[in-house]
């Protein structure tokens, strides 16, 4: 399922992420999936919440850099090459995975990834068997 994920742009020093995570507490958003990268002068807190849009408004409101992109929320067999086996997928149709992360799992024996990928139309028809769908929550 192709979803919105939200790149909030954090100076890195001390306090910062906090700040980020309040602001999202106070506004009652729960983070469903997260993932932080940094360099030496700031973070990109990556995250996937239930309303994108009103969180990127309400961020951009309170001073953060933040940018919306498309990526794919991907059920994977929660054993040993059930990622490789995604990973696989992708290389054959040559479509580039740019990054990943893995976020809530589950008691189904299904682990939950988030993709970014080069081709997004494309992954989301080659990953048709193991992309979240509506019927059954990603998380």
């Amino acid at each position: 399922m192709v979803i919105e994920q939200l790149s909030v742009f954090v100076e890195n020093k001390p306090g910062t992420l906090f700040e980020v995570l309040n602001d999202l507490a106070q506004k009652n958003i729960n983070i469903r999936a997260m993932s932080l990268a940094d360099t030496a002068d700031f973070g990109i807190l990556r995250i996937i919440v239930n309303n994108p849009e009103e969180v990127e408004a309400d961020l951009k409101n309170s001073g953060f850099a933040v940018k919306s992109t498309k990526v794919l929320a991907c059920r994977v067999a929660d054993v040993p090459g059930g990622l490789g086996k995604i990973v696989e997928v992708l290389a054959q149709k040559n479509i580039n995975l740019e990054y990943l992360y893995g976020c809530a799992s589950s008691p189904d024996n299904e682990a939950k990834i988030i993709l970014k990928v080069d081709q997004i139309a494309e992954a989301e028809q080659a990953l048709q068997c193991c992309l979240a769908d509506e019927k059954k929550d990603l998380f």
